[in-house]
């Protein structure tokens, strides 16, 4: 999850306000970022990136930076992605296909003219800060439709205070996180997330933020609290101690 801006003659990550970017708030030019995800993909030939991108770009200043990158190689095509809450291909598929890298901007006129798909025409997300961790309850992000809208077909759970605090990240990340999960599960209608997001990743009580994705990963691929618990080849249940 990226915020890109135009700045300083260039596209930059940048963490800002009011759509204009700032010396203070600026991080660094997106090619360099952009070019750590290239060396990942190109070295890890099964694995699959997401970026969910916050976009004050002009129009066509990321189809440029990606071409620049190297990563338009890796790019998973709107065409292929699924209308109404269809089904998604296969990672198999998608690693054959060398159509490992997802991108979704916040700009909606920008998959008709750049082929970048908008985010909320494929995926429902809760409220993120504070409005996200509140107990037993999973409201959604404001530009989100509701999170049981079932025509679209990936969930994102925010779990992060509004003011990062990197030492409280061990209690965050800890059962809390993994109740949330279970919140928004059925406040999305019986759906497990796709992805959760957290500002630091720590171990810590229950595994953190780690045993929250193997619980998603378990949930999504066999019905099991634990990625590790799926009985090879099942999708129906059977699970290991």
């Amino acid at each position: 999850m990226l915020d890109t801006y135009d700045f300083d003659g260039d596209v930059w990550m940048c963490h800002s306000f009011g759509g204009q970017c700032h010396d203070i708030t600026a991080f660094g030019p997106a090619i360099d970022y952009l070019k750590e995800i290239e060396t990942f993909l190109s070295a890890n030939l099964r694995e699959i990136v997401t970026l969910i991108l916050e976009d004050y770009v002009g129009p066509n200043g990321l189809t440029k930076v990606f071409t620049d990158a190297g990563l338009m190689k890796y790019w998973f095509p709107v065409s292929k992605m699924p209308q109404n809450g269809g089904d998604w291909p296969l990672v198999s598929d998608m690693v054959a296909n060398n159509q490992r890298l997802l991108v979704f901007t916040s700009v909606k006129s920008k998959e008709a003219s750049e082929g970048i798909a908008y985010q909320w025409n494929y995926m429902v997300e809760n409220q993120y800060g504070d409005g996200g961790m509140e107990a037993g309850n999973c409201p959604n992000r404001g530009e989100s439709s509701s999170l049981n809208d079932k025509t679209k077909s990936l969930v994102l759970v925010n779990y992060f205070p509004s003011e990062s605090n990197k030492g409280e990240a061990c209690e965050d990340n800890s059962g809390d996180l993994i109740n949330m999960l279970h919140t928004c599960y059925a406040a999305a209608g019986n759906r497990w997330a796709n992805f959760v997001a957290v500002d630091y990743y720590k171990r810590s009580e229950g595994g953190g933020s780690f045993q929250a994705v193997d619980t998603l990963n378990g949930k999504l691929l066999c019905g099991c609290d634990d990625i590790h618990a799926c009985v090879p080849g099942s999708t129906s249940g059977a699970c290991t101690p």
